[in-house]
């Protein structure tokens, strides 16, 4: 018996219809051809990517730039970390899945390379967490719509260390086949300027793979997986680079207490 991932949030985080996802992808998309600075960023190849996981209407368009290069590269396997927002997960679970459930069709998961990567990796496998987490769930959509063939595994971290995760995500990316999907949104519920601010270290943090700025300035609900990166990155000699920044402020209109979104590439 297959055992699939439903789609928990669909029609809160994300519309329940395809067509309402294709739309607004194809939205993003005009605006951003519109207006990207440097068209040659859309062929970089992409070795993982920094999502933020809020509702579509927020963060969609700051996803949507990541996940529209990723798609680019086309790679076989897609691997999504993310934070644990509703279940206590001690370590890093990990989704034993036969399937992904999305609103566009399923996805496949890779159980056989990840029962490969818990023979390296001191997996659980916390089943309600995997059900109920946004983080992972928001980026399978984007998944589906340009990688369609390509096959998951969705990792969720807890009460953990981000050299665990760096070590995870080295593995992970010396497989050529391979790619990250690396989940966190920024800070949360400051008025905009401040966000600004608190954001800004993150940013730099990420674009020179400033550790030390990561760990220590750096407030974001993916922390761990966010510095992680920077690790993996450092350690691989890949380069980094923030694609988009915004706050949910620059969307309603209401600064007076904003969330942080950010996305950047890992190539």
């Amino acid at each position: 018996m297959e055992l699939i991932r439903p789609s928990g949030n669909s029609g809160k985080f994300y519309p329940a219809q395809a067509n309402e996802i294709q739309q607004m992808i194809a939205t993003w998309n005009e605006i951003l051809d519109k207006n990207i600075p440097q068209k040659e960023l859309l062929k970089y190849h992409a070795k993982a990517i920094v999502s933020p996981h809020a509702g579509y209407v927020y963060s969609g368009f700051t996803a949507n730039y990541a996940h529209r290069i990723l798609g680019h590269r086309r790679p076989k396997r897609i691997i999504v970390a993310g934070p644990s927002h509703h279940v206590y997960v001690r370590g890093i679970s990990a989704g034993y899945f036969d399937a992904y459930e999305t609103p566009m069709g399923m996805l496949k998961g890779d159980k056989a390379y990840l029962k490969t990567m818990s023979q390296y990796f001191n997996f659980t496998f916390e089943e309600q967490a995997h059900l109920v987490e946004h983080s992972t769930e928001t980026q399978f959509p984007f998944i589906k719509h340009y990688n369609p063939e390509a096959k998951i595994i969705e990792l969720i971290y807890g009460n953990t260390d981000y050299l665990d995760l760096a070590d995870i995500f080295e593995y992970i990316l010396r497989d050529p086949d391979n790619a990250l999907v690396i989940s966190t949104d920024l800070s949360h519920f400051h008025p905009q300027k401040d966000a600004h601010d608190l954001d800004n270290y993150c940013l730099v943090a990420f674009e020179y793979k400033n550790l030390e700025l990561s760990l220590e300035k750096c407030e974001a609900c993916g922390k761990l997986g966010l510095t992680g990166i920077i690790k993996t990155a450092t350690d691989l000699y890949l380069d980094t680079h923030v694609l988009d920044y915004r706050t949910s402020g620059d969307i309603t209109g209401d600064t007076t207490s904003v969330v942080g979104y950010m996305s950047g590439v890992v190539y």
